[in-house]
């Protein structure tokens, strides 16, 4: 018995080894790379969105809304009360859906990790991402023209935690607040893809993500409810998922309702929405990651 424990520890070992050299260093860049846009750039970032408010842009506001809110390097929770800001300068309700949108989707961080899963992956999760903000935007202009969608009574605009005079202390402090953000999620969904990978046989994969592309995509869009936690730690699945035959656009559908029904984002977003939006969110959420990822199958 004791043979055979040590036997398969070896064999999870040698998984998590390989899945650990494969992205680690997207990882750390990753890391490297949100840190300097959350110190450096964050602040244009966000003024820039201000300045948008003082244009006639109409419903092209919504295009470069959906693509600042990936450029934000902020979580949910520090978005909601910049959107509250960004509400209260005059910035209305179609473009601050598709900046919010687009923020818990994606972030600068999140498309380095995304690298480890190919160009192809990439390229759908960027064009998803920025799609779904717009088409948020676009819903809410036509049919929450003349009313309020958005409830931000209570919220102030958070105070910077980047404040040291000194510029490489204040990289170095944000990095490491992301290391210990990401880092146990990052191990634990390398854990998990080589259980997966040592476990769970390569046809019953396919079976579930690729062969039935229909079923499949149902599948990953409806797994990712529970299992998303960060999204760090999903690119390892995801990489074994893909290597296993998921589909692209399961993966596309994973990559879209994981973030957007992550428990702590839909926490934040049920406080600013109310129950009954609350529930056109989740409907949208859904209803868009499963013809997403059906197109994506009828493209690639």
């Amino acid at each position: 018995m004791l043979e055979i424990v040590r036997r398969e520890a070896v064999y999870l070992w040698y998984y998590f080894d390989i899945q650990f050299r494969q992205i680690f260093w997207y990882w750390v860049l990753g890391m490297v790379l949100g840190s300097a846009v959350s110190v450096f750039l964050k602040d244009r970032i966000h003024s820039t969105f201000r300045s948008l408010g003082e244009r006639s842009l109409g419903a092209f506001g919504i295009v470069i809304a959906s693509a600042l809110g990936i450029a934000s390097p902020l979580c949910m929770y520090g978005t909601i009360p910049i959107a509250a800001s960004f509400s209260k300068s005059g910035i209305k309700d179609d473009w601050l859906a598709a900046f919010m949108m687009s923020s818990i989707l994606l972030n600068p961080q999140l498309i380095i990790y995304s690298v480890a899963l190919g160009q192809t992956a990439l390229v759908v999760r960027i064009v998803s991402c920025f799609l779904c903000g717009i088409v948020a935007g676009l819903l809410i202009r036509i049919f929450y023209r003349k009313k309020a969608f958005f409830n931000f009574n209570g919220f102030e605009e958070p105070k910077s935690r980047d404040t040291d005079p000194n510029v490489v202390l204040r990289f170095m402090k944000n990095l490491g607040r992301n290391v210990k953000a990401t880092g146990l999620y990052f191990l634990f969904g390398i854990a998990l893809s080589a259980i997966f990978q040592r476990y769970v046989p390569q046809d019953m994969m396919t079976g579930l993500f690729g062969g039935n592309e229909a079923w499949g995509v149902l599948m990953a869009a409806t797994i990712g409810v529970p299992l998303y936690a960060c999204g760090g730690g999903t690119i390892p699945l995801l990489q074994t998922w893909l290597s296993d035959g998921m589909s692209m656009g399961s993966a596309a559908a994973f990559m879209l309702t994981g973030p957007s029904t992550k428990i702590t984002n839909l926490g934040a977003v049920k406080i600013v929405l109310g129950i009954k939006r609350f529930i056109l969110y989740i409907a949208f959420v859904m209803i868009f990651s499963l013809v997403t990822g059906l197109a994506v199958n009828l493209i690639i």
